[in-house]
């Protein structure tokens, strides 16, 4: 069985029928009493194909008196059909108080009796609703209103909303005169966006229709109309719908900056999705922001051999700009390269589409809807893909066609799939690492970020490397792995694309995989993280060596992501957050003691656990990566669970 509806028969105070419907293409029901046995009454003949959704409605009453349940079913054969069950009354009564009714436009063909207890509702296809033009996902009747002042009575509005794969919803109610089921409201998608919609739900008071479809987008409309209906497509939350398996701050306060949300009380900001800058076609791993333009520059790693960059349109940074409430200015040469980039999204590669600039001009301030590749010189013909600048927050269409970033490059040189990714603070040199299970493809790579060319490969591990991270003053760059070590490389930049590199240690550092470490923001400590539910802390001796300071409590479960954050330079003391794989997060509290001649000594770590967030605030599943910005204090957070989760710190 593929769906199920219950309800009380009406009349038959204790009884209640069931009706599933499955991959045989009938409806079956069942009776039984609400503490005892199901038995099968009868079943429902007339779809084709699959039935998908089954919706009971409240008991209605007819003009001439008679008690009667609607059933409305939908299936992959496009058509929706809307059964009625008649209470014919108790089996002790005589047929010849049954009262035949008059034939119209309205009639039904008889199907089946059931039967339940001493009473029987004579089962009949009511009507047949045809107007999808692909598999009709669900079909849901309309919440009942309360009809009296103390909450008691209900009226079930005779309307039916029904989802499909075509991209839309439709409402469906009878014609007033002749009884007629029609189509009155139909909303969807006319990109390409949506490959579908899964299923449709109605708001409480019935004047908001919600559906969601494949990538697990929602899509919600609302009638604004007083008069007449007016339904409008409205902002909705959005994300991901796969595990998220990195993140990353920008280097400037804007790039993620919240939504000044003026209607809200207080000033409060709202985040919102600005945009969705790649869609691949392999799972992506890892991302990084390097440095660009305005610093609007990220690399990404995915499923593939190849690191891609993506670069921001102007668009963007203008929509940036209505997000955070402030007014920048562009030098004009910097606008000249930026606003003929738009994207598309057919294929792996987002390739710039260069057009005249006077009509991405056009564009940007217009609306998405103008096609500005009529009779202009493009290298392809793509309709509307082309960025738009948004002075409110983008719903899911506008997302996933009207805010993709432009590829600008591309870097070949691993062997595997990309698997970890990091960046120096000064956004100019990238590292990166592959899946591997021999020696010879176990390698980092290091990259310069303005001519996307490898200037260095550091080999060291014999399993995956699992995260790379470069020091506070970029001069160290640490690797973890698979094979339980980790390892740590001098990195020497000679010129502008020249860099050295020099192996200073390796050393086998837990018993089991290690999933994270961290830099001490102010020095050249680090922390370890494993499955074996491990944290330790190292410090890099004299640049030459490294020596462990000390070991924190084992904690509950294996560790899978860190972040070391620090407060004060000259205090030496900041925090570790510790993600694990159950979900849960620790924020523990380090004391660096360093000897004040200034000698190289080895400092002196002091540890405490300074709070375990509640598990209420936490993830459901493994935490993926940590992330910490200073001036805003706030971690960010990701996991298996398809979401991040933003927390700040208010720390006295």
């Amino acid at each position: 069985m593929v769906t199920v509806s219950l309800s009380e028969l009406p009349g038959n105070t204790g009884h209640v029928v069931l009706a599933a419907g499955g991959l045989d293409n009938k409806v079956h029901l069942y009776c039984g009493e609400r503490t005892g046995k199901f038995v099968h009454a009868c079943e429902l003949r007339g779809h084709t194909d699959w039935i998908r959704s089954l919706d009971f409605s409240l008991p209605t009453c007819t003009n001439d008196g008679t008690t009667s349940l609607l059933l409305v079913s939908s299936s992959q054969d496009r058509g929706i059909r809307i059964w009625k069950m008649a209470l014919r009354g108790s089996q002790s009564n005589s047929k010849d108080k049954f009262r035949e009714e008059k034939i119209s436009l309205a009639s039904y063909i008889e199907g089946p009796v059931l039967v339940s207890g001493s009473f029987s509702y004579q089962i009949s296809l009511e009507s047949l609703l045809i107007g999808h033009e692909d598999w009709v996902y669900s079909v849901e009747w309309q919440p009942p209103s309360v009809t009296s002042a103390n909450g008691f009575a209900y009226c079930q509005p005779q309307s039916i909303l029904s989802a499909s794969m075509d991209k839309t919803m439709m409402i469906w109610q009878p014609e007033r005169t002749t009884g007629i089921w029609m189509n009155v409201v139909t909303v969807g998608e006319l990109g390409h966006c949506a490959l579908g919609f899964y299923g449709g739900h109605w708001s409480p008071n019935g004047d908001s229709i919600l559906a969601y479809s494949y990538g697990g987008s929602f899509h919600l409309w609302k009638n604004v109309g007083n008069e007449y209906d007016n339904w409008q497509p409205q902002k909705v939350i959005s994300g991901h719908y796969a595990a998220v398996t990195d993140i990353a701050w920008a280097r400037t306060s804007q790039i993620f900056a919240p939504w000044q949300n003026e209607a809200s009380p207080g000033g409060c900001d709202s985040w919102h999705e600005i945009a969705r800058p790649q869609v691949h076609g392999h799972d992506i791993n890892c991302v990084t922001i390097i440095h660009g333009k305005g610093n609007h520059r990220f690399v990404s790693g995915a499923d593939e051999k190849v690191a891609r960059v993506f670069e921001a349109p102007l668009s963007f940074l203008k929509t940036l700009n209505h997000a955070i409430s402030q007014k920048s200015s562009f030098p004009e040469d910097f606008q000249a390269d930026v606003q003929i980039l738009g994207a598309n999204t057919l294929g792996l590669s987002q390739k710039p589409i260069f057009v005249h600039s006077h009509a991405i001009e056009k564009a940007t301030h217009g609306t998405p809807e103008t096609n500005v590749n009529d009779g202009l010189d493009t290298f392809e013909t793509i309709p509307d893909a082309v960025p738009v600048v948004f002075t409110e927050p983008p719903i899911e269409e506008k997302l996933a066609w009207h805010t993709l970033w432009p590829e600008s490059h591309k870097h070949y040189g691993h062997g595997n799939e990309l698997f970890s990714m990091c960046c120096d603070h000064g956004g100019k040199l990238v590292a990166s690492s592959c899946k591997c299970l021999i020696n010879k493809s176990c390698r980092n790579m290091a990259m310069a970020s303005g001519f996307m060319k490898a200037v260095g490969l550091l080999q060291s591990h014999s399993l995956t490397v699992t995260q790379v991270e470069f020091s506070h003053d970029d001069n160290l760059l640490l690797s973890i792995s698979r094979d339980r070590q980790f390892s740590v490389f001098a990195i020497e930049r000679k010129g502008v694309d020249e860099v050295s590199h020099q192996l200073i240690a390796r050393q086998e550092a837990h018993k089991r995989i290690i999933w994270a470490c961290s830099w001490n923001p102010f020095g050249h400590e680090f922390a370890t993280g494993s499955r074996d539910k491990n944290v330790k802390i190292w410090a890099v001796d004299k640049g030459s060596s490294v020596k462990q300071l000390m070991t924190l409590p084992q904690v509950s479960s294996s560790v899978t992501a860190l972040s070391w954050f620090a407060l004060d330079e000259q205090r030496n003391n900041g925090f570790l957050a510790v993600g694990m794989e159950s979900g849960l997060i620790e924020l523990w509290s380090l004391l660096l003691t360093r000897p004040e001649d200034g000698s190289t000594t080895l400092p002196g770590v002091t540890a405490a656990l300074f709070t375990r967030l509640e598990p209420f605030m936490c993830h459901v599943s493994s935490v993926q990566r940590l992330a910490y910005v200073g001036r805003l204090r706030q971690v960010e957070e990701i996991a298996k669970e398809y979401c991040f989760l933003l927390v700040e710190l208010t720390i006295v």
